[in-house]
């Protein structure tokens, strides 16, 4: 099992309000987010490996619901999807096999990923204040900027540092993996809804 990429797929899709060098910043990014119980947009992710020139490049569009989870679907160079949600992380082929599924029970890696990823999309500050030791600065007059460090040893395992740069959401992501990877994921066409439309919610089964 490829558990980095999952790792790095699951922190691609991260929206962020989180603990602030200074409470005040904190506050004032917090404010600026949008909070909706779903969002949706697109992704292009650009990920680094040590050994390989040129980075490898992969598009597709992402699903978060706070209720559910997150579905994070690659559509080039070939269709894929990743399924997070607070139990397990799914790994799915385009005509439905499964590929990978993993009990967060089981693996507490996967629990701290997870459970970091839900903080991340809810704004749950008190959960990302226990996982990550945070710098942030407000850019203009939406704009924000983040550096988040693990002091969570399950996830320091997977990612030595993640910056998020946003305004209403989150729009730039980059991460370095603890095996010397990293990436960069730009995401875009940001929606938001109150609730999942039955396709969507078939998605997470």
């Amino acid at each position: 099992m490829k558990r980095r990429s999952f790792c790095a797929a699951a922190l691609g899709v991260a929206a962020a309000g989180v603990r602030a060098a200074d409470g005040t910043v904190l506050g004032q990014v917090r404010q600026r987010l949008a909070d909706a119980p779903v969002l949706k947009g697109t992704f292009e992710q650009r990920k680094s490996v040590k050994g390989f020139r040129n980075p490898l490049v992969s598009r597709g569009d992402f699903l978060v619901a706070r209720d559910r989870g997150v579905v994070w679907a690659t559509r080039e160079p070939f269709a894929s999807a990743l399924i997070v949600t607070r139990d397990r992380l799914l790994s799915r082929q385009a005509d439905g096999t499964v590929n990978t599924q993993v009990d967060a029970s089981h693996e507490p890696g996967i629990r701290a990923v997870n459970e970091m990823l839900f903080a991340l999309m809810s704004a749950n500050l008190a959960v990302l204040s226990a996982r990550f030791e945070v710098d942030g600065s407000l850019v203009g007059k939406e704009g924000w900027r983040l550096v988040l460090k693990p002091r969570d040893a399950a996830l320091a395992q997977w990612v030595t540092r993640i910056e998020l740069d946003g305004d209403r959401f989150v729009r730039k992501v980059r991460f370095a993996e603890a095996a010397g990877d990293s990436s960069e994921i730009l995401l875009a066409g940001h929606t938001t809804a109150q609730a999942l439309t039955p396709d969507d919610a078939a998605r997470f089964d």
